[in-house]
């Protein structure tokens, strides 16, 4: 059902980090763009879509006052708003936000950090585009930080501070189908696997808290008013978003998932994990009940490797890019339909 492409070579190779791949695509110049995070740098690679050119950049992570930082990034993600998009980069010292081609950076926010050393690390983790003017970004100490971004220029502005969870953000998204009768169009999870569901606004509203079951939530996506999460169990649970019903449980993997992602436009459901394994499942609502069903469509094995990154490369899931733990290239598969 899917085939391999030829691989996508990176200067660096992935992390063993949440969601370690975002992608772009840029349809007016015919290019996509993927970013993979390896350590205290940002790989970011430029393709054209007849695959003939190729062009890299390399971000570092910056601290005030510091001419080459060590501190290491958790997470590089793309968020698109409807003016521009951004490339958004977070780690253990603060978040940076880019120009979408990573040329130049538009912002930077320093992460309050305790003078004497702590327990507990401090970092950002779980980044999201959300209604036309916010990025939300989530942080170790469970707070989730929401900026008020405008349609050009860097007055970006920290416009609130969401503090439902009490333990470090995992992973955020935002309603993706596009939907407007979706009350709920954003979801934040932590490390207990407790998920928050907010509606956006001048004042971001908390409509329901889904409880976790003590076992990390490491990757979220909300489609047509149902959130979808992956676990640490190598669980895939899908729940209505505004009430916390479950609709339904799968059993999808045999180790930790570190990846999900949806094509908002088919319901296609890209669930990777560390078992090597990347499974592509079809979601459909059942128009009578409301409910959501599941069912699995096909498998890809990446031998021998801890999977980290899985994502669609368009809205209609035509093709997926995978990356994976101490791996230097992007996988690329693309739908062969019979």
């Amino acid at each position: 059902m899917f085939h391999k492409e030829k691989s996508i070579q990176l200067k660096n190779s992935a992390s063993a980090l949440y969601n370690n791949l975002s992608v772009l695509r840029i349809a007016p110049r015919r290019l996509t763009y993927f970013t993979v995070v390896h350590a205290n740098v940002v790989n970011m690679v430029s393709t054209s879509w007849d695959g003939l050119n190729y062009s890299h950049r390399q971000l570092q992570s910056k601290e005030p006052n510091v001419a080459t930082s060590t501190s290491l990034i958790m997470q590089a993600a793309f968020c698109a708003l409807p003016s521009r998009d951004l490339l958004v980069v977070s780690s253990q010292k603060g978040i940076q936000m880019y120009e979408s081609d990573g040329s130049i950076m538009v912002y930077w926010h320093a992460l309050d950090t305790p003078e004497a050393p702590t327990a507990h690390a401090v970092f950002a983790r779980g980044i999201s585009a959300v209604s036309d003017n916010y990025v939300c970004v989530g942080v170790s100490s469970g707070a989730v930080l929401v900026f008020d971004v405008p349609s050009k220029g860097s007055n970006i502005t920290l416009s609130e501070v969401l503090e439902e969870h009490k333990e470090a953000i995992t992973d955020i998204a935002s309603e993706c189908s596009g939907s407007q009768e979706c009350l709920a169009n954003l979801v934040t999870a932590d490390d207990g696997g407790n998920m928050c569901v907010w509606k956006s606004g001048e004042e971001f509203q908390l409509l329901n808290k889904i409880p976790g079951l003590d076992m990390t939530c490491s990757s979220v996506k909300l489609w047509k008013g149902t959130v979808l999460a992956g676990y640490g169990t190598g669980q895939i649970r899908l729940y209505e978003a505004v009430t916390g019903i479950l609709h339904a449980e799968v059993n999808a993997h045999a180790r930790w998932i570190y990846s999900l992602d949806i094509a908002p436009f088919s319901g296609l459901l890209l669930s990777a994990a560390e078992d090597s394994f990347v499974r592509v499942w079809h979601l459909s609502i059942t128009p009578e009940t409301n409910s959501v069903e599941i069912a699995h469509l096909h498998n890809e094995c990446v031998t021998d490797t801890q999977i980290c990154g899985a994502k669609f490369c368009d809205g209609d899931g035509y093709a997926f890019a995978v990356t994976g733990y101490d791996l230097s290239e992007i996988i690329r598969l693309v739908a062969c339909w019979e």
